[in-house]
């Protein structure tokens, strides 16, 4: 059951992607481009991402318990160090330079281009790189 859940999950969270335009690349770096040609579209499906998880953690909270798991499991960590920053730099880079970020990158998979072959494979490279260099933390 946590499959099926899963997948349809995945499935909502692809389409939001691409109806909203975060699988475009462009209108992902038109928005960051506050300085220039700023495209404010986007500000809509981030008050619309804010406002749904605003209200869904209120909800979920409510029952106590998840409704295929034990418990809810979160971080436990709420320091601010070095690896977090560096990471979050990392990202926002990544994020400016090509238009993507990890979801819409893959959600966008299904039509492969070259700047889509190069992110997906420093991000994969990025991850690869961060689980060796932090085993024992």
């Amino acid at each position: 059951m946590k499959a099926v859940i899963g997948f349809i999950t995945g499935l909502v969270f692809s389409l939001g992607l691409t109806l909203s335009g975060m699988t475009d690349p462009a209108r992902v770096v038109g928005f960051l481009d506050v300085a220039g040609d700023w495209d404010p579209t986007l500000i809509f499906v981030l008050g619309g991402a804010v406002i749904t998880t605003f209200i869904g953690y209120r909800l979920v909270w409510r029952r106590g318990t998840p409704l295929l798991g034990e418990r809810f499991q979160l971080p436990r960590r709420r320091d601010i160090d070095g690896r977090l920053l560096l990471g979050a730099a990392l990202f926002g880079v990544g994020w400016g330079l090509s238009g993507y970020c990890p979801g819409p990158a893959i959600v966008s998979s299904s039509a492969m281009s070259l700047p889509l072959a190069g992110f997906l494979l420093t991000m994969l490279l990025g991850w690869w790189l961060a689980t060796r260099l932090t085993r024992g933390h």
